[in-house]
């Protein structure tokens, strides 16, 4: 995809009501209680905004969407109707204080991670007890819950147990049974079919709420390249065997090249290359077609794409 192609890097449409701009999406509240979420092409990281990748917004929207309608009978989620390629309209939910984060191999580098934390000596983590030689990267005899709390003030996640979800009142006994039951089912069900298209998910988080009922939802996203890990099937053994960091959809060129740069949380972000960003749009779109079996088709409406959301979203006004 050419680097030049149009983004998505703003969302902002007066006449819709109650909007919140998070560092990805633009959020809209409705009288009735439905909410309008727009993935822009906004690439977030360092707690900042470095550029905007073209068609990623539509990658998350869509992969999302292919895997909402491939568990619906597993579980209730919130989406009502995808009016544009950017945009869902789903019901308002009251977010759940827990992310239920799921793992199947023993990976990962954020300081939550069950690989940094068993490489720092720890052995007994989120409730489960871990066996001393096990090398990174190494499957796991089950898929595992590893819940952290979920920081909505800015600060940051931290590891829970069960019994501590349970204990803080953060979720009452039978709000983590079924959380919990939803996530592994929705890990299942995920990895059989990636799978089917020669790729292991590896971790991946999800975020529930409650409607105004009480019955628990999936929101915000499922098995998108941003909320998930996948390697490649066919090449995972001979480089497990060879001690190799597993191939995957790497996405982290733009966040290399500024750490190699500059301290991204003081300094000012130097002016990321074209060439850079045009390779991070293939690696999103190449993610989507091997995630879903589906040929991406990016939008061509002639017009700006903001001018396409606006459009579609005139009823709504």
């Amino acid at each position: 995809m050419p680097s030049d192609a149009p983004t998505l890097t703003d969302a902002f449409i007066p006449e819709l009501p109650n909007h919140y701009s998070g560092k990805v999406r633009e959020n809209y509240d409705l009288a009735d209680g439905r909410r309008i979420i727009i993935a822009t092409d906004r690439l977030s990281a360092f707690d900042r905004i470095l550029c905007s990748i073209p068609y990623k917004g539509q990658v998350l929207t869509q992969t999302a969407k292919y895997w909402f309608e491939a568990t619906r009978d597993l579980c209730p989620n919130h989406v009502l109707e995808y009016p544009d390629p950017n945009v869902v309209v789903g019901k308002r939910l009251d977010i759940l204080p827990v992310e239920m984060v799921v793992r199947g191999y023993l990976a990962g580098s954020t300081a939550t991670s069950i690989l940094t934390l068993y490489k720092s000596g720890a052995r007994e983590m989120y409730g489960h007890r871990f066996a001393d030689g096990l090398r990174d990267n190494q499957k796991l005899p089950k898929a595992i819950l590893t819940p952290t709390s979920k920081a909505f003030d800015g600060g940051h996640d931290e590891p829970l147990t069960p019994e501590q979800i349970i204990g803080q009142g953060l979720l009452t006994q039978e709000q983590w049974n079924t959380v919990a039951g939803y996530s592994l089912a929705l890990f299942a069900r995920g990895q059989a079919l990636a799978a089917q298209q020669g790729l292991i998910l590896v971790d991946t988080k999800y975020e529930f709420g409650t409607d105004e009922t009480g019955r628990i939802v999936l929101a915000d996203e499922i098995h998108t390249p941003d909320s998930s890990r996948y390697w490649i099937a066919g090449t995972y053994p001979e480089r497990f065997d060879a001690g190799e960091r597993p191939d995957s959809f790497d996405k982290d060129f733009v966040r290399a090249w500024v750490v190699a740069r500059c301290d991204p949380y003081k300094d000012p972000i130097p002016e990321i290359p074209a060439e850079l960003i045009e390779q991070t749009s293939r690696v999103y779109i190449k993610a989507f077609e091997t995630i879903t079996g589906q040929k991406f088709t990016p939008v061509s409406s002639g017009a700006s794409p903001l001018e396409r959301v606006r459009r579609n979203l005139e009823r709504f006004f």
